[in-house]
């Protein structure tokens, strides 16, 4: 199976260049039936990311531009009466794929964002009284613009809870930035939307779901569920005015480092897998309003991880 990983994260990088962390990260919230939110500016790579892992795990794709006029049955779809048929017919919104892009989703209203708890939540929709489940695996991946962009809503956060991750991928190194632009000017092979339209598939969908499986029954012991634990009560003591996090957010880091731990090769679970994914899964639900810079919210999530000795997290 670490030959199914390696040979998705190296075809996943060859496109999306200089973001092996990113990547891997991504790759670990999907292995853990999460969804991720991407935070950046326009045009740092959140689509070619989306759309390279969608062709590379063989899944159904599907992008939606949120705007502030979409309704939520633009997400999920809606039932229109055929007159000959003399009954209603269902056309599915783009939330029926296996990877689904939000793109720009703090542009559209609170309502419509909220169009995706239910189906990130349960994996189903309702349209009409009726319940519809959907694909399996189910990802979604979410892109927001900096909330100082004009036109934005901040996500509630009810939505920001949903997201097992959030990071970001940031501009590019030097290298990296070349060969994106070397790219552009030869109109050579390495151009992106060229190297996704040949992309194949990698793994099954049977393979994928096994590899889930697989990240669900890596174990962990009762240290490492205290040490989880006991972060998250340090974060409930309002010393530095940080959201309190949720049993919930308990529950996602613990799936996160699994994945984690899976995706190093282990079958069981080390605080220092906990640590890894710590700030990609909590940061989000710590720092909710948004106002906090990056260092700032980088520096609230380091603080409850140095509070915390992973060897007695109550002492």
């Amino acid at each position: 199976m670490q030959s199914l990983i390696t040979e998705i994260m190296q075809q996943v990088s060859s496109v999306v260049l200089g973001k092996k962390m990113e990547v891997k990260l991504s790759l670990a919230c999907l292995l853990a039936r999460g969804h991720i939110l991407i935070e950046d500016l326009p045009g740092m790579g959140k689509t070619t990311l989306a759309q390279t892992l969608a062709k590379t795990l063989g899944l159904s794709y599907q992008r939606t531009q949120f705007t502030s006029d979409m309704m939520p049955s633009d997400v999920v779809g809606i039932s229109i009466f055929n007159v000959k048929e003399n009954n209603f017919e269902l056309h599915k919104g783009p939330i029926f794929n296996q990877v689904v892009l939000a793109d720009e989703i703090n542009r559209a209203s609170p309502k419509t964002q909220s169009a995706l708890l239910e189906a990130m939540e349960e994996g189903q929709v309702s349209i009409d009284g009726k319940t519809y489940q959907l694909p399996e695996p189910f990802f979604v991946i979410a892109t927001q613009n900096p909330l100082s962009h004009t036109g934005t809503y901040p996500l509630p956060e009810s939505q920001l809870d949903r997201f097992m991750m959030r990071i970001s991928l940031g501009f590019p190194d030097i290298q990296a930035e070349k060969q994106i632009l070397f790219s552009v000017c030869h109109r050579q092979e390495g151009d992106n939307e060229t190297q996704v339209k040949a992309l194949k598939a990698c793994v099954s969908i049977e393979q994928l779901k096994v590899l889930q499986q697989t990240v669900e029954q890596v174990t962990v012991s009762d240290a490492v569920v205290e040490y989880i634990i006991a972060l998250c009560h340090i974060s409930r003591k309002n010393e530095n005015q940080m959201t309190p996090l949720s049993p919930r957010a308990g529950k996602s880091l613990l799936l996160a480092a699994k994945s984690w731990a899976f995706m190093d090769n282990r079958t069981y679970v080390l605080p220092d897998d906990v640590q890894a994914v710590f700030e990609v899964v909590c940061q989000h639900r710590l720092d909710t309003s948004m106002a906090n810079s990056a260092e700032q919210s980088h520096n609230h999530a380091q603080h409850i991880l140095e509070q915390v000795d992973p060897i007695k997290p109550f002492n």
